[in-house]
């Protein structure tokens, strides 16, 4: 599976790394054309990626998916509100 992120700030890319060490299967992050593909669990690998430019999250892991779709709604809800 593959789910779209973009990343704020250095304490939302630590809180997304915790996520992929809870993980019951890899998890990894991409740029936009898959050329770099790194272990999420690595934060220093992490750091090779652009985070000023969407990110690919490809993991099987339901866990790590279901998290991320909750991060995403809590992102929509703060933006309707602040409309």
């Amino acid at each position: 599976m593959v789910f779209d992120i973009k990343f704020d700030s250095i304490a939302e890319l630590a809180t997304f790394q915790q996520l992929a060490l809870q993980a019951d299967k890899p998890v990894y992050i991409a740029n936009e054309d898959d050329t770099i593909r790194v272990d999420a669990r690595s934060f220093l690998g992490l750091f090779t990626l652009d985070f000023s430019k969407p990110l690919k999250v490809v993991t099987d892991s339901l866990y790590v998916m279901r998290r991320l779709e909750i991060r995403q709604r809590e992102r929509e809800n703060t933006t309707a509100s602040i409309r």
